[in-house]
């Protein structure tokens, strides 16, 4: 599905990419039902978006390779229940490597690219 769309892609050398990133815009129904090709599927959780993203979106969660908790500065002011939102995300699919990020404070940053890192050469 993504291949298609990257036909005629001018002056764009997809070879040299280190990675691409397939986001969705919407619900999280859709895309966790489609084989996009990708090597690794991670789901995003922005503390402004709240603990229960998990539990509405279960096959998203449940079909990742990863979950990513987004925004971890900001989560406080937004009343993010953190150790909810790793139960939540546990009870959906247990042992799921979690990293909690900011991009503003660069906070987890590091393992998650590290963990990046780490896919591109086992993976390819």
């Amino acid at each position: 599905m993504i291949g298609k769309h990257l036909d005629g892609w001018e002056g764009v050398a997809l070879s040299g990419l280190d990675y691409l990133f397939i986001e969705n815009v919407g619900n999280l129904v859709c895309p966790s039902s489609y084989d996009l090709g990708e090597k690794i599927r991670v789901a995003l959780l922005s503390v402004t978006e709240g603990e229960d993203k998990p539990l509405k979106y279960p096959t998203m969660f449940n079909s990742a390779d990863a979950a990513v908790i987004t925004k971890i500065d900001i989560s406080e002011p937004c009343g993010f229940d953190r150790d909810l939102a790793l139960r939540n995300i546990n009870e959906i699919r247990p042992g799921i490597r979690i990293f909690e990020t900011s991009a503003k404070t660069g906070a987890g940053m590091e393992e998650w690219l590290g963990y990046l890192a780490e896919a591109q050469k086992v993976l390819g």
